[in-house]
């Protein structure tokens, strides 16, 4: 499995996001003093850092999110490569 870079900016994403920190840190079960301690530089740990990523960079609505779409989407990219292209271009080109 290959390592995610670090966050560096994650003040910056939040603020791009128009986010306060109690809106952006309890999105992913932080508290507010938590999440400024990280923004402040204190290092993030890694499951903390990729739910960041997830929710905040990749957009992810972790609610609707469950295991059998993961394993489907898994599946279609392994059996499937050419339909999993075509699916995934698809979606990039509607957003």
């Amino acid at each position: 499995m290959k390592a995610f870079k670090p966050i560096n900016n994650i003040r910056d994403i939040r603020k791009k996001l128009g986010l306060n920190q109690i809106e952006f840190w309890s999105q992913v079960g932080v508290t507010q003093s938590g999440g400024s301690r990280y923004e402040a530089g204190r290092n993030m740990p890694k499951p903390v850092r990729e739910l960041v990523r997830l929710v905040h960079v990749e957009q992810v609505d972790l609610c609707k999110l469950n295991k059998i779409d993961l394993q489907i989407a898994e599946t279609l990219k392994a059996k499937y490569p050419d339909m999993y292209a075509e699916l995934k271009q698809a979606v990039e080109n509607k957003n």
